[in-house]
């Protein structure tokens, strides 16, 4: 599917205006939404990359640049020391209200755009995993897909690095994929388990899935890479968007009743 894959706009927020980058296929019609959020680094070629195959699958994908209060827009952060010292910073020196707004404001976009169907999921990488899973207690997401959510487990997202994204479980109402690798460093054997606990303890329609692989498996630069996984894993996501997020085959339904009617 050929797709439209170098627009943005500027979402108010309280923060500020907000770069949003916007993938979609060109063929007409209606599709459902995503959030994608990225990792510290904001909007590289890996996470475009990543927007695009979600795209070509039929969907319309909203990729908002985290940090738009502290960097000017269009800024991406380069995959070294550097651009992870500043992004591991500005992960804890932005306001953890400022994350929800963000996320509001990136649904409100999807709901009302020409080419969304209105039904909407969310889906993010490292720290995006995490905010993938706040963003997911929006009522209107029916489905989320979180790649080894970190901070999660500690409470370390925002300002004071207090969240309470565990606490806020139950308002969680669409369905979840977890996905971690089992050599990541920052979700441990010990962290993954209190995530999964606090998801069974509320009630959450969830699937989970453990893989061995690194930190970053996903992302197709570095030495972690490993595509076999991320192929699997993209597949397991795309998946349940279109289930979650589908139409149905309406026409059959309705054939169906019309039939039973009859006899």
């Amino acid at each position: 599917m050929t797709l439209h894959d170098s627009e943005f706009v500027d979402l108010a927020t309280p923060s500020g205006p907000m770069r949003t980058h916007l993938f979609r296929p060109t063929a007409p019609g209606k599709y459902p939404g995503l959030l994608l959020y990225s990792e510290i680094f904001q909007v590289t070629g890996p996470i475009r990359r990543t927007a695009a195959f979600l795209a070509g699958h039929g969907f319309v994908v909203a990729v908002p640049e985290i940090y738009h209060e502290f960097e000017p827009a269009g800024t991406v952060l380069a995959y070294d020391q550097g651009g992870a010292e500043r992004g591991n910073t500005l992960k804890t020196t932005k306001e953890l209200a400022a994350y929800d707004a963000d996320a509001r404001a990136v649904l409100s976009h999807l709901a009302q755009h020409p080419q969304c169907s209105g039904k909407l999921g969310v889906m993010g990488i490292c720290i995006g995993g995490h905010l993938a899973f706040r963003a997911a207690m929006n009522p209107a997401v029916l489905a989320g897909t979180c790649f080894y959510a970190t901070d999660l487990h500690k409470h370390g997202l925002g300002k004071g690095m207090k969240d309470d994204s565990l606490d806020r479980v139950a308002e969680i109402k669409g369905e979840l994929l977890m996905i971690w690798g089992r050599q990541d460093p920052h979700v441990p054997l010990e962290g993954r388990g209190k995530v999964h606990a606090a998801l069974c303890a509320a009630g959450t329609n969830f699937t989970w899935h453990e893989f061995n692989g690194a930190h970053a498996f996903l992302r197709d630069e570095g030495y972690r890479y490993d595509p076999e996984l991320a192929h699997l894993c993209l597949g397991l996501a795309v998946g349940l968007f279109r289930r979650k997020l589908g139409e149905g085959d309406l026409r059959a339904a309705g054939t169906a009743g019309a039939a039973e009617t009859k006899h």
